[in-house]
């Protein structure tokens, strides 16, 4: 199976990592984390020729989802989440407020998210890794190829891990879902964190301050 294309592009007020996969056959894509600059992330798929059949979300934090109303729009890719953000993303103009940004109302949901589902783009599959603790409904998403990525969101970071002190955080959790659902991965395993830099499985489990394996 051929590896499908992966374009990562920095949006909105925070640069939230917006990975958008690309099937190399087909053209059906998969946009994770559509973060803001809706125009950006329209671009990258009308580039590659690229169909959008989902958007998915890491978590439901104002930052990783202020595009995602605009690019389900235009795209009609339906915008699907882990059931346990649904009341946070419905907090959207709220959350922004907090923090100096203004939001309209989120778009509707699609079908929720589930722990372990299998996302087929073309013959291209990511499957959902349920991770809560930077919020209740954190997943990452897994790429299943011959050259396997995890996209992370705020769980995993390049030496740190996601904040806890925003709705819904919980460290104990966060540091049991690095532990015993990141870290079980192989060392190789490349990651796309939901800011910042990139990092692998194994050199966060040797070199992370804040949960080492």
């Amino acid at each position: 199976m051929t590896a499908p294309l992966v374009h990562t592009l920095p949006v909105g007020p925070l640069q939230c990592n917006c990975s958008i996969l690309v099937d190399r056959e087909t053209r059906e894509a998969l946009v994770i984390d559509p973060g803001g600059d809706a125009d950006q992330i329209l671009v990258a798929l009308a580039n590659e020729r690229a169909r959008a059949v989902a958007l998915l979300h890491t978590h439901a934090h104002f930052d990783h989802i202020l595009a995602t109303a605009e690019v389900a729009r235009v795209t009609q890719a339906p915008a699907r989440l882990h059931p346990g953000d649904r009341e946070l993303y419905e907090t959207l103009p709220d959350q922004a407020a907090f923090f100096g940004f203004h939001a309209d109302p989120p778009a509707p949901l699609g079908p929720p998210l589930s722990d372990g589902e299998v996302i087929a783009f073309g013959s291209s599959r990511i499957r959902a890794i349920h991770t809560p603790g930077h919020t209740p409904g954190s997943t990452c998403f897994l790429l299943d190829s011959a050259e396997p990525i995890l996209f992370a969101g705020d769980t995993l970071f390049r030496r740190s891990i996601g904040r806890t002190d925003l709705w819904g955080g919980d460290t104990d959790q966060i540091l049991a879902s690095i532990r015993e659902r990141l870290y079980a991965l192989p060392d190789s395993t490349p990651v796309v964190c939901g800011h910042g830099p990139g990092t692998s499985i194994g050199e966060e489990r040797r070199s992370n301050p804040f949960v080492r394996g």
